[in-house]
């Protein structure tokens, strides 16, 4: 934690425009992009958030992160091509920059205003992920400590350092995790439980299969997750911050593959250990009915602190914590970027260089406190996160898809379109409402969207846009 802070100072120092701060300086290589776009997607968040999916369903939990990389892939090869020229030539910084450039000042406004909201939302579920892994794995830290801490350290080197702290954070922040789980979390927890043939005996067949899972929750996590890869903040300020389409791609193909199967299979197998665990008793001190009175998010956590020694439970702490943070910052960038660029500066381009780079960490931090706030009223992380993602998708994917893939400029449409698309997905998640079939209120949101545009671009003047 002090080297982060210590990379936040180091590039405190070097940034010297906005432009250096939000994309650092357009000149990122493929393997620092796709391991930082890899490190944000499967952060802490997703690696507690897959253990415990790993805990409560096995190794089909692993879809999950199956839809992550058809999103990288079919991003790679479909909006990059599109998105990076136009970025490129127009020197753009934010997503909702790009809404602006297809439709007006107002369109990317409210696009600002939702990518705002979902980011927070996504960083605070970061901040709970490592509040609830360092508070299940210390002993004698209570939650409320570990949320201070691990909001703390993740505000302060993003505030400081800005994108360039964050990516080249994010490259050792997910080498450090993926070493970590590979040679000592997952070899470990094997050992503690008896291998194989313990595992078998502990726990019924279907959790080590691929197929224990609903068709429904297979295509609710599509219908979220797939999406976010062409309308995610942190994603597009890393298209901006490659060097060249090709190298922007290569990524995208990269942080795909690192997705699924690398760290699905890492995370719900650490997950199922847990489970495994938890079945033969270890954690009957704690949980006395078992591992069905348990939250699942904070069997790994467990585990870990039961089997590994001094050390190496260290490094693997460490570990996660690199996972967590890796997201946290660049969530909490993305928001940051959102108010600044788009709300509060967003028709001026007459601000001292000096005065932008002041008020951006006066942004991020007011950000950040905001986010730590959010985390401690929160209990569930990974629902967090995916609440998260279907407001910003249901919001913002289809004016996307009409400008850059059908050409329809349309700002009335565009606009009608986010403010239903959003909201019909936030006010049937806040209401709790029993869905038909079970699908997502994601679903309802992106059809209420369609639906709107197509009504309203009826009616109103709709402008192509040149390919």
């Amino acid at each position: 934690m002090i080297m982060l802070l210590g990379v936040g100072v180091y590039f405190m120092r070097r940034n010297a425009s906005a432009e250096d701060y939000f994309v650092s300086g357009r000149d990122m290589g493929r393997w620092h992009i796709g391991l930082s776009v890899v490190a944000t997607d499967v952060g802490g968040g997703f690696s507690i958030g897959l253990g415990g999916l790993g805990f409560a369903m096995g190794l089909s939990g692993s879809w999950m992160l199956f839809t992550g990389l058809i999103g990288a892939w079919l991003a790679a090869v479909l909006l990059i091509p599109r998105v990076y020229r136009v970025g490129s030539a127009k020197r753009l910084l934010t997503f909702p920059q790009l809404f602006g450039h297809y439709y007006d000042g107002r369109v990317a406004l409210v696009a600002g205003v939702i990518s705002v909201i979902g980011y927070l939302g996504f960083t605070s579920s970061q901040i709970l992920a490592g509040a609830k892994l360092a508070s299940a794995a210390v002993e004698g830290l209570d939650p409320g400590t570990a949320l201070l801490i691990m909001g703390g350290i993740a505000i302060g080197y993003t505030v400081l350092g800005g994108m360039n702290a964050v990516i080249h954070t994010d490259t050792v922040q997910w080498i450090v995790l993926l070493l970590g789980l590979t040679f000592a979390a997952l070899p470990m927890a094997w050992q503690a439980v008896g291998g194989w043939d313990a595992i078998v005996a502990t726990v019924g067949p279907e959790m080590l299969s691929l197929d224990n899972i609903r068709p429904m929750m297979v295509l609710n996590w599509a219908i979220t997750i797939i999406p976010i890869w062409f309308v995610g903040m942190t994603l597009y300020q890393r298209i901006y911050a490659s060097r060249s389409e090709r190298e922007a791609k290569q990524a995208w193909f990269i942080a795909g593959l690192f997705e699924w199967p690398v760290m699905a299979f890492l995370g719900v197998s650490l997950g199922l250990l847990a489970r495994v665990a938890a079945e033969q008793g270890l954690f009957a001190g704690l949980f006395p009915l078992g591992a069905a009175s348990m939250d699942p998010e904070i069997g790994l956590p467990l585990l870990l602190r039961s089997i590994l020694p001094v050390g190496l439970m260290g490094v693997v702490l460490a570990a996660y914590f690199s996972a967590i943070l890796s997201t946290a910052d660049s969530c909490l960038m993305a928001a940051s970027g959102n108010l600044l660029t788009d709300i509060i500066h967003r028709d001026r381009d007459d601000v001292p260089v000096k005065r932008q780079l002041r008020l951006s960490q006066l942004f991020t931090l007011l950000l950040g406190l905001v986010a730590l706030a959010l985390a401690a009223a929160m209990e569930n992380v990974l629902s967090l996160m995916l609440h998260s993602y279907a407001f910003m998708v249901s919001g913002l994917l289809v004016p996307l898809v009409a400008a850059v893939f059908f050409g329809r400029r349309n700002a009335r449409a565009a606009f009608a379109a986010m403010i239903v698309g959003g909201g019909t997905t936030l006010s049937l998640t806040l209401s709790g409402a029993d869905l038909p079939a079970g699908l997502d209120a994601n679903l309802f949101g992106i059809a209420a969207s369609t639906l709107c545009f197509i009504i309203v671009s009826r009616f109103t003047p709709t402008t192509r846009i040149p390919a």
